[in-house]
């Protein structure tokens, strides 16, 4: 595979988990609203992946050594992992009561995190569990950051 291609994957697979997570249940926590959930993922799943794969076309373009085709396939697949993976949390949105599908989100968030790391440990040719962990204690953290923001926006500007 194009390392332009891993780059645009990479970026889009772990934006895309982890963005996806923390919008979620910030907004589960701060409205506990299901269709103020969905709605936040599916604006996320096409705004954000838009917004990153710009970034990363930007991120390309400093290199002198990228050539439009790697710049191109860079941008495509950063907006196609992070609109793919932003759009698989959606199934549990809408097969399961709320509380349920976050913690199937939660779950799915871990399992997509494991995985995708241990592949990129592999291409490494690194320890996966040090790359798995380090990716998993962020995760932690904006599960935990995002459902206090949630909260506090929850008291302070709920009705």
């Amino acid at each position: 595979m194009k390392e332009a291609i891993k780059r645009g994957i990479g970026f889009g697979v772990t934006s895309g988990i982890i963005t996806t997570l923390g919008l979620m249940i910030g907004l589960d926590s701060g409205t506990g609203s299901k269709v103020a959930v969905i709605g936040g993922v599916l604006t996320i799943a096409i705004a954000d992946a838009l917004s990153d794969a710009l970034g990363m076309r930007a991120s390309e373009e400093t290199s002198k050594r990228n050539k439009e085709n790697a710049i191109f396939q860079a941008t495509l697949f950063t907006f196609l992992a992070k609109l793919i993976i932003a759009l698989s949390f959606l199934i549990a949105l809408a097969s399961f009561e709320l509380q349920t599908a976050i913690i199937i989100n939660i779950a799915w968030a871990i399992v997509l995190l494991i995985i995708f790391n241990y592949y990129l440990a592999k291409i490494r040719e690194e320890d996966p569990k040090r790359l798995i962990a380090s990716h998993l204690v962020v995760a932690i953290l904006v599960i935990i950051s995002t459902y206090y923001v949630g909260k506090l926006i929850a008291i302070y500007f709920g009705s």
